[in-house]
């Protein structure tokens, strides 16, 4: 939607036209979904924080003043929504199984050096090739802790930048930055193992 197109929408919004809330809506529920469905890997859960996205939406769009754009607003509130969610999605881990990344990450040798991870990057077009890295990545993604695995969403999936993350998340970009780092030197690790494990196959 042009920018134009979409600032009249949400001023006509504010205004309480509900033909522009549905238009708001039409525009952005796409997108929504495909991030609930990400975080949560459930259709019913996904629903949810679609709906609980756009009734906040509808109840706190008049508060909206631009400061930021309406895409950084509306997803702060579905991320709110996500980490909010009570019903965790089928691949999650109930809170008690919940491990910290500190715990998933590779230990220190006996030196106190940390273990090399190694490059598998041509064995990874490979199996990208095959189809079968896409559903490796999204398993090792889903074993992230939620705070983590939110971020790592956001940046790398979704394309938002650092700072709109932050925004999102109230979170400080360093922050952003840190949880970004360690998700991601978590799932190369994760997919390292992967391929470790199709060669000995």
């Amino acid at each position: 939607m042009p920018p134009q197109d979409e600032h009249a929408l949400i001023e006509a919004s504010r205004a309480g036209d509900p033909a522009a809330v549905e238009g708001l809506v039409r525009s952005h529920q796409g997108r929504v979904y495909g991030f609930a469905m990400r975080m949560c890997r459930n259709v019913e859960d996904a629903k949810d924080i679609l709906q609980e996205t756009f009734l906040g939406m509808l109840r706190s769009i008049k508060e909206f003043r631009g400061e930021s754009k309406f895409t950084t607003w509306l997803y702060r509130i579905a991320s709110n929504a996500c980490l909010k969610k009570r019903r965790r999605g089928v691949f999650e881990p109930e809170p008690e199984q919940e491990l910290s990344l500190d715990d998933l990450m590779p230990r220190p040798g006996s030196d106190g050096r940390k273990p090399e991870i190694a490059d598998w990057s041509e064995d990874a077009e490979r199996a990208l090739l095959r189809g079968e890295l896409t559903a490796q990545m999204e398993a090792a993604i889903d074993r992230l802790p939620r705070e983590y695995k939110i971020v790592l969403v956001l940046r790398d999936v979704e394309g938002f930048s650092a700072e709109e993350t932050a925004e999102m998340l109230k979170l400080s970009v360093p922050a952003v930055k840190s949880r970004l780092h360690r998700a991601r030197v978590f799932v190369r690790r994760e997919l390292a193992g992967y391929f470790q494990d199709q060669q000995k196959a």
